[in-house]
């Protein structure tokens, strides 16, 4: 699954702009003061004004060798959210190392080295090492729902986990990160999971889906017929 663009909400497009384009080093698209838009990778990732948005999980691809790096040039940058001491976490189920932090929405962002992909790097890590956004957090009242209206429209999988407080929905290009946010908390900080509406853009077997967020449930919609027709 590959998502090819998030739209998420904030209440300030300044600081957003000036700390995505400034302090990560990304490319703005285009700007307005009503939206600003990055491109991560083969992501790209619009902020759309909204006076009452709350915040955002999300995770960005680096290269499977790129976690060292990528924290010491973080450091640099920015405050590093640790698990207890831990500033470089080791999903060992996943065969993964992740890195956090927040920007100034209290979005918690992830860069994670997934080993399983094998997309090593030589080159030196930077913001062109942002591949792909990979995962957006779905805080839920219902797992199983939100997974069987993804399992309906595009036939896609669990990776991990199952309809009790987490399912991670899937592959390591792309992942919906289903949480019970009645129950479970943002790792590694313990903040609240907001049901935040969201929408996206993604590819799933060669054909392309808008998904939805919105008032606590997903809409799925197929654009490879539109997009059949117009060619």
């Amino acid at each position: 699954m590959k998502i090819q663009e998030l739209t998420l909400y904030t209440s300030n497009i300044e600081r957003q702009a000036e700390f995505y384009s400034q302090v990560l080093g990304l490319e703005i698209v285009k700007k307005s003061p009503k939206n600003v838009s990055f491109n991560i990778g083969n992501t790209l990732l619009h902020f759309e004004l909204n006076n009452s948005a709350t915040p955002y999980h999300f995770a960005i691809n680096i290269p499977a060798n790129k976690e060292v790096e990528a924290f010491q040039w973080l450091k640099c940058r920015l405050t590093i959210l640790k698990d207890d001491q831990d500033e470089i976490i080791d999903f060992r189920a996943w065969n993964a190392k992740a890195i956090y932090f927040y920007d100034p929405d209290k979005n918690i962002l992830e860069l994670i080295a997934r080993k399983n992909l094998k997309n090593e790097s030589e080159q030196n890590f930077g913001p062109e090492q942002f591949l792909e956004i990979s995962e957006i957090g779905v805080p839920t009242r219902n797992i199983e729902s939100e997974f069987s209206i993804l399992k309906d429209a595009m036939r896609i999988e669990i990776y991990d986990g199952g309809f009790g407080n987490f399912c991670a929905i899937g592959d390591e290009n792309g992942l919906f990160i289903c949480i019970d946010r009645e129950h479970k908390k943002w790792y590694p900080t313990n903040d609240r999971a907001f049901a935040s509406d969201f929408e996206l853009v993604l590819q799933e077997n060669g054909k392309q889906y808008h998904v939805e967020f919105k008032n606590e449930s997903l809409k799925v919609t197929s654009l490879s017929l539109h997009n059949t027709n117009k060619n």
